[in-house]
């Protein structure tokens, strides 16, 4: 096995170098090594991809379809997203000129903070957050200040941006909005987003909307999008991996208006060429035919929310009032303090159940835990039972 020479060693590009791995995935794969462990921590559906779309994309490969795709995407999956777009939120875009595929969200991102800021550029990042997105702004030189909105029930209100803008987020760029929201599960309403959308046009920025999520959402709420009221500063992210369960197929799009497109795309060519051909078929079936599939899904992890909701509840927990995503925000009971971390650990350790500690998520995450419910039903009915046991015997 090669060993570095020690002379290169301090030649490795030191911003990546010291950037801190996913603490999310790193104590995910620690407590996988537990016998018996019951995971309720990575956002991955239990649930298998749909044989139509999976029948789809078999027979693209069977068709040949085995050659670079156009680095903006297939027009098939181009024009699936934009119809899918269009019947969803009302909104269209060009698919020859404001689309792109993706390798799912997390690419996406990239692009869009390699597109949008320049080094030492601020963007407005609310939390607790999915912890990625610090690194990835990183990454592109940006710096992203952290707005926890612990105190605003987990939604970022237009007074918080606005204090937030005339202080340390002077002269930011663009602000981030997870909706619904990873990790608490909290839904901005059509109102909560014309009020931030004027904040954003009166200081002049991009929103940057991370929608991955937006076909779980429950009870009487509706997704709504900030695509919808200023299409003009916004870039949409999203993709199937949550809604179609093909997180493995790693698929998603970008759009946006079409001359900060033209960047976005010129960075997707460099990194990746093109999205795979298959990968793309089977998404535009999903998109074109796939409407009951994220129905059912919904459905399932509705019950599944029902149950853990309860059961945490029944255990002394404080939730976030989840309405949207696979995710419980629950505040440790007050007689095992604020220590996420040492909680998540001991939980893990003791009764075999994981759950994901807040302070990962950033600033107002700190005394919570985050529990999946893109899980069993069963394994979510034995996971209470174990945090019964731990409640009472700790």
């Amino acid at each position: 096995m090669p060993k570095l020479a020690k002379s290169l060693n301090a030649k490795i590009n030191t911003k990546i170098k010291n950037l801190p791995n996913s603490a999310i995935r790193s104590f995910n794969q620690r407590i996988s090594t537990i016998p018996g462990i019951i995971k309720l921590t990575i956002g991955e559906p239990d649930l298998n991809t749909p044989e139509h779309i999976k029948q789809a994309a078999i027979n693209d490969i069977t068709n040949d379809d085995s050659h670079y795709a156009p680095e903006a995407g297939k027009k098939k999956y181009l024009k699936a997203v934009n119809k899918y777009l269009n019947q969803s939120l009302g909104v269209n875009y060009d698919p020859a000129t404001e689309l792109c595929a993706t390798v799912g969200v997390s690419e996406g991102l990239n692009i869009a903070a390699m597109a949008l800021l320049n080094p030492g550029e601020k963007i407005i990042v609310p939390t607790p957050v999915w912890g990625v997105y610090f690194g990835i702004i990183e990454m592109a030189g940006g710096i992203p200040i952290q707005v926890d909105t612990s105190a605003d029930n987990f939604l970022l209100t237009p007074a918080k941006l606005k204090e937030t803008l005339e202080n340390e987020g002077k002269g930011a760029k663009a602000v981030v909005i997870t909706d619904p929201s990873n990790p608490t599960g909290r839904v901005y309403s059509k109102e909560n987003l014309a009020e931030l959308a004027q904040v954003i046009t009166d200081y002049d920025m991009f929103a940057v909307s991370d929608e991955i999520y937006a076909e779980l959402i429950y009870g009487d709420k509706k997704h709504y999008s900030l695509t919808q009221i200023i299409p003009e500063r916004t870039v949409l992210l999203s993709g199937l991996s949550k809604s179609f369960a093909m997180t493995g197929w790693r698929i998603g799009y970008i759009a946006g208006p079409a001359e900060l497109m033209k960047s976005m795309i010129k960075i997707n060519s460099f990194l990746i060429s093109s999205v795979t051909d298959n990968v793309q078929i089977g998404a535009a079936e999903a998109l074109e035919n796939g409407e009951q599939d994220y129905i059912a899904a919904r459905a399932k992890y509705q019950r599944r929310l029902q149950i853990l909701q309860e059961g945490l509840e029944k255990n002394g927990y404080t939730l976030a009032t989840p309405e949207g995503a696979f995710y419980i925000f629950a505040k440790i009971p007050a007689k095992f303090g604020c220590d996420d971390v040492a909680f998540a650990n001991d939980l893990a350790e003791k009764v075999k159940v994981g759950a994901t500690p807040g302070s990962y998520f950033g600033a107002g995450g700190q005394g919570y835990v985050r529990f999946s419910y893109a899980s069993s039903e069963e394994n979510i009915k034995e996971a209470i039972k174990r945090i019964t046991s731990y409640t009472e015997n700790n």
